[in-house]
């Protein structure tokens, strides 16, 4: 086991306001793991376009998500970090984000042992999220690129979905959705849809479901390009108008809830279902501050 345990999740703004929106896009949409557009193409569409058009409509996304204690992807992985460092009571435990705060090196400054572990939140590996860690860690740090069929993991998701059940029963149809990825990246042979399917397809071992009772299906496409196939909400819409009663989402790809989640399926999927045929569509939570997820976790780092 490392002398330390780095969580790192993709970011957030600092507050629901457009200005803090607008810096957080700018990092993260500069990256060039997540726009692999060449830079002089990109930059003036970034800077001229994207900047000046997103942030306003993304602060009021985030507004109708934002908590007391502040947005709840930032939330969720402080608690996150908190638990495991209660499950791991002899191991340092800190948590960063890739973009925004706290950032990933003033966090790794916090360690007084070098021999840091670093463990993205991304349980499927994709150059555009877990690569993007890699990037700005220092040389030899030790990372796990992915958890995707991790048992722990798998039984921690699973869990999570027969709580939802339990306390609000079992949908006619489960959608399990990912996170999308431009199809050319996969084309170019990034494995994130291949474990995202293979999550899927244990997922659903896990759970007893025949074929006809989940989907797998991929959210949060930006701009012109063709992203991994079914999109999760035409997919929902279809659902809808072809007479099943109700569904529920499952996000294998989040471990915590935030905007893509809450927002995205919670807000506007639900109000285009209703429209289409009037589907109830659930939400099963992310896995947030599940007891297995802890211990996954600490599974996962190798304790």
């Amino acid at each position: 086991m490392a002398g330390g345990v780095l969580l790192v999740n993709l970011g957030t703004p600092a507050a629901p306001t457009e200005q803090a929106v607008r810096a957080y896009l700018a990092e993260f949409l500069s990256d060039p793991r997540v726009v692999e557009l060449p830079r002089f193409v990109w930059l003036p569409i970034l800077h001229g376009i994207v900047l000046r058009t997103r942030p306003a409509r993304s602060a009021e996304k985030y507004s109708s998500i934002w908590t007391d204690e502040g947005s709840p992807l930032a939330v969720h992985t402080a608690r996150q970090a908190k638990l495991l460092q209660a499950a791991l009571p002899g191991i340092h435990v800190e948590y960063a984000m890739r973009y925004g705060e706290p950032a990933i090196a003033s966090a790794l400054g916090r360690f007084g042992n070098p021999d840091v572990f670093v463990l993205p939140l991304y349980p499927q590996y994709s150059r555009a999220t877990t690569e993007s860690v890699r990037d700005v860690l220092p040389r030899g740090t030790r990372m796990i690129e992915s958890f995707h069929d991790h048992p722990a993991y798998i039984d921690a998701l699973a869990q999570t979905v027969r709580r939802h059940w339990d306390s609000h029963g079992r949908a006619e149809m489960l959608v399990m959705s990912f996170h999308g990825l431009p199809k050319r990246a996969v084309e170019r042979g990034d494995p994130y849809e291949a474990q995202c399917r293979a999550t899927g397809a244990l997922l659903a071992s896990a759970l007893g479901l025949a074929d006809g009772q989940w989907k797998l299906t991929f959210q949060s496409r930006f701009g012109a390009a063709k992203w991994l196939e079914p999109y999760t909400l035409p997919t929902l819409i279809e659902l809808a108008r072809t007479g099943t009663r109700t569904a529920d989402v499952v996000f294998p790809g989040f471990v915590a809830d935030c905007l893509e989640t809450l927002e995205e399926i919670g807000v506007e999927a639900k109000r285009a279902v209703r429209e289409a045929g009037g589907m109830e569509l659930r939400l099963v939570p992310c896995l947030n501050e599940a007891p297995e997820w802890i211990g996954a976790l600490a599974s996962i780092a190798g304790a």
